[in-house]
């Protein structure tokens, strides 16, 4: 690796969508630096699933031959390594490494996800990816008709407690707390047959990740075998807010249809971007940021 070559993109975060974009800027003959901190937010999931082809398949296993495939072509260079800073202009942008590397580039992609802040509950660690999940329709299958959890509050308990409902008929909200649904909301609710608790959840009763028990602080229990929740994140990679890139309320960065932020020749993708968190959106998001970063690359020449 030479930091004194100027690369065409420098690809922060070398997960799904990363690879996805290196592979579309490989194919396009451009000249590529991945970084990646080998920290994906998805580390704990046994399995991947709606995702064509390869349903089922571990996550490490997908990234592993993803890589290897991005990596077979010559203009594509893959650095452990994290991202501590990036400064410049689109053309000629710098970044620099925890390891005390610089590198620049001509474009930058973010990639490198978001980075999930756990309670601090007990049990909760050990299953988060496993039992503790976030999405229905990665791992709602898997837990169809089984007695079920939703740890959120107010909207979100709404609307996100009438979506799981649609894979268990088992379903008790945890507000961990007093309730913020409204009337309309608790009573609709109830109506599907979902159960709301109001009591603050102080245990995770769990084995080797799978969910048993939740502890009630009041000392009752109530047996689960998955919780989904909604927490609260943090952009993985602070580069992107430091050199100037807008965040949405929810804390996402914000891009247009073409992937574009709103600083001229830095592009994002991936979980970074929009709550649908998926490998297979993180895939097309990538895919497409790549295409467009050729894209700029060719209308600027």
């Amino acid at each position: 690796m030479d930091s004194k070559i100027q690369y065409d993109v420098i690809i922060i975060g070398g997960s799904y969508a990363g690879l996805s974009a290196a592979m579309a800027l490989g194919r396009s003959r451009r000249n590529v630096l991945i970084i990646d901190s080998g920290k994906p937010c998805n580390a704990t999931a046994p399995h991947a699933h709606n995702f064509l082809t390869q349903d089922g398949v571990e996550p490490s296993e997908i990234a592993s031959i993803g890589k290897s495939q991005v990596l077979a072509y010559p203009t594509i260079t893959f650095n452990n390594d994290l991202v501590i800073s990036v400064e410049g202009l689109d053309r000629d942008f710098k970044i620099s490494t925890a390891s005390g590397e610089i590198f620049t580039a001509r474009k930058i992609l973010f990639s490198a996800g978001v980075r999930d802040l756990l309670p601090e509950i007990p049990g909760f660690q050990a299953c988060w990816g496993k039992s503790i999940i976030h999405c229905p329709y990665c791992h709602g299958y898997e837990f169809r008709d089984q007695p079920t959890g939703l740890m959120a509050n107010g909207d979100m308990a709404f609307e996100f407690g009438r979506v799981v409902q649609n894979w268990t008929d088992k379903l008790t909200i945890f507000t961990n707390g007093a309730s913020t649904l409204n009337t309309e909301q608790a009573a609709i609710l109830e109506n599907l047959g979902i159960v709301i608790e109001t009591g603050e959840i102080v245990n995770l009763e769990q084995e080797a990740g799978l969910l048993r028990k939740v502890w009630l602080e009041d000392g009752r229990t109530i047996e689960l075998d998955a919780l989904y929740a909604k927490l609260p994140f943090e952009q993985h990679c602070t580069s992107a807010v430091e050199i100037g890139c807008k965040l949405s309320d929810q804390g996402f960065i914000v891009v247009d249809d073409f992937l574009k932020t709103n600083v001229p020749g830095i592009y994002a993708a991936g979980d970074c971007i929009t709550p649908f968190r998926s490998v297979a959106t993180a895939v097309a998001t990538g895919s497409k940021a790549g295409a467009m970063l050729n894209h700029e690359i060719i209308v600027q020449m």
